[in-house]
């Protein structure tokens, strides 16, 4: 499986899931640097978390217009499956990849702990592993996860089925105490219309062998080795 990295100047989580996808496929990502212009032919694009350009203006504003956001856009649009993870989630949003925005979280603090996660799609590359309705446990860190869209593309969302992942309790209820940040409809990651371009707030690549305290992040990644090398 073919992975290209992007590395952006802020960026903090790029070695973190270059080691998972290395370790779950034995293959290291390409780690593509945001001032160059090409993406290699690749299988998945990943933009990974931290706080590309120091956050200014807005979260993965200025990320969005990266020199390498052209050919990434541009392989997306040609059916190219990307995962944003965290600041890779608000890079989507803001390059228009995804719809919505993440805004400062309602508490208006910085949220970093583990969180639980309902699956809501169990039929895409990101998580055929998964079942509907399974409960999984991955940390969250960020001060911008609080997703927002207005309400028709909200109603779009949900009657589409785009929504990935919602914030909900251990046992699976989904409650406004679950949600960590505000999202609204507790919604943790979405999809794009062909179920190939996935951006959430939490971090699956944090949790993937015990050693790091939980395996329940390690399904995302077997999933898109196993829909990616069919």
């Amino acid at each position: 499986m073919r992975t290209s990295v992007i590395v952006f100047p802020g960026s903090n989580c790029d070695r973190d899931v270059k080691t998972a996808i290395e370790r779950i496929t034995g293959r290291a990502p390409a780690m593509i640097w945001h001032g160059d212009h090409d993406v290699p032919d690749s299988d998945l694009i990943v933009l990974p978390g931290g706080f590309s350009y120091g956050d200014y203006l807005r979260c993965g504003a200025m990320a969005a217009h990266s020199p390498v956001m052209r050919d990434v856009i541009a392989k997306a649009k040609a059916g190219t499956p990307v995962l944003g993870i965290c600041n890779g989630f608000q890079i989507l949003c803001e390059s228009g990849l995804l719809p919505g925005v993440l805004m400062r979280n309602a508490s208006l603090k910085f949220v970093c702990r583990d969180v639980h996660l309902k699956v809501e799609r169990a039929d895409t590359i990101f998580t055929s592993t998964y079942k509907k309705g399974d409960v999984i446990r991955v940390p969250v860190a960020h001060g911008d996860g609080n997703y927002f869209t207005d309400a028709e593309t909200l109603a779009r969302l949900e009657g589409e089925g785009l929504v990935a992942f919602r914030y909900c309790d251990e046992k699976g209820a989904v409650t406004a105490a679950s949600n960590p940040n505000g999202a609204l409809a507790n919604i943790a990651g979405i999809v794009n219309e062909t179920g190939r371009i996935l951006g959430m707030m939490p971090h699956p690549e944090r949790l993937y062998e015990s050693a790091l305290g939980g395996t329940d992040g390690r399904g995302m990644f077997e999933s898109i080795a196993t829909a990616l090398a069919a």
